[in-house]
């Protein structure tokens, strides 16, 4: 995970790769996949994601943000935030997800 941190109007938020070209990426980065691995499957939308975390006991949250997909557990204060575009999904989020379910998923070059 590499990106600058950024303090603006009291928001911390990360910024990825800031020297990527238009389309967000740099010459020597490498994209990410989240991968399930009790199947060893990646992760490549979120209809597949979406029932992954529900056997996993996630619940969808609807009192967020519209913007956002957001999953929660009973048993837990966790809470996932993931955007609605799936072309926003990034290294940021596969992480998120990496330490709310320890031991189920991992993050990988691709």
């Amino acid at each position: 995970m590499s990106g600058v941190w950024v303090f603006k109007n009291g928001v911390i938020r990360l910024i990825e790769n800031p020297q990527a070209d238009s389309n967000g990426r740099l010459g020597n980065s490498r994209r990410k996949v989240l991968i399930y691995l009790p199947t060893g499957q990646a992760v490549s939308s979120y209809s597949l994601l979406h029932e992954i975390l529900t056997s996993l006991g996630w619940e969808r949250y609807y009192g967020g943000d519209p913007e956002l997909f957001q999953f929660h557990k009973r048993s837990s204060i966790d809470l996932i935030s993931l955007p609605k575009d799936y072309a926003k999904f990034n290294s940021v989020h596969m992480y998120d997800i990496v330490i709310k379910n320890p031991n189920l998923f991992h993050v990988r070059d691709v």
